[in-house]
């Protein structure tokens, strides 16, 4: 894996999440293409709109969830032109997909606990593989030091996780111990120096 270049001043990167999914609580999803409440997309878009700066980029996930975020963004903000971007993407959890996560098997949590960044959740994707794909989207970036334009992600917690992993340690591998846990709530955002 390329190693990530660490946070300098200027342009900005803003990490949003997705409104509240409408998947019941406890259930795995990752990949799993579930809409978001319409209400809290929109109440997120009107946040976002009266706080991103002009000429702003929009990149989402192809996730539904995030996509009704950015059309609701878009609608708001016409000077805003969202493009897709699968890089930007949930996990996938393979078979784990749609489960209940207290009815997949104990055993199958502790050997991905153990091997944490190279174990294939359901079959799925490793986080090896996510960090790959989330560290190409970093560095397809334009240089922050060739332009003072912002970048803004509207994408996942485990994106954003990713990001903050990749800013802090590059292309070490993390264990299970050492993953960030926090992310921006529902709707919200982070803003990173991009640096990359």
């Amino acid at each position: 894996m390329k190693p990530v270049a660490r946070p300098q001043r200027g342009a900005r990167l803003w990490l949003v999440r997705h409104a509240q999914p409408r998947v019941a609580p406890g259930i795995c999803y990752g990949a799993l293409d579930v809409p978001a409440d319409p209400a809290a997309t929109r109440a997120a878009a009107e946040r976002l709109a009266a706080t991103l700066p002009p000429g702003i980029q929009v990149f989402h996930s192809t996730l539904q969830r995030c996509e009704q975020l950015a059309m609701e963004l878009q609608a708001l903000r016409p000077d805003l032109i969202p493009k897709p971007d699968a890089r930007l993407r949930e996990m996938d959890f393979g078979s784990w997909e749609g489960l209940a996560w207290d009815a997949i098997a104990r055993s199958d949590i502790d050997a991905w606990t153990a091997a944490f960044a190279s174990y294939r959740p359901g079959n799925g994707e490793s986080l090896a593989a996510m960090l790959e794909r989330v560290a190409a989207a970093l560095h397809s970036l334009p240089p922050a030091e060739e332009t003072a334009r912002d970048v803004a992600w509207i994408t996942h917690a485990g994106v954003i996780r990713c990001v903050a992993w990749l800013q802090a340690h590059g292309g070490e591998l993390p264990r299970s111990e050492e993953w960030p846990l926090a992310a921006p709530g529902w709707g919200e955002w982070d803003i990173a120096h991009r640096g990359i």
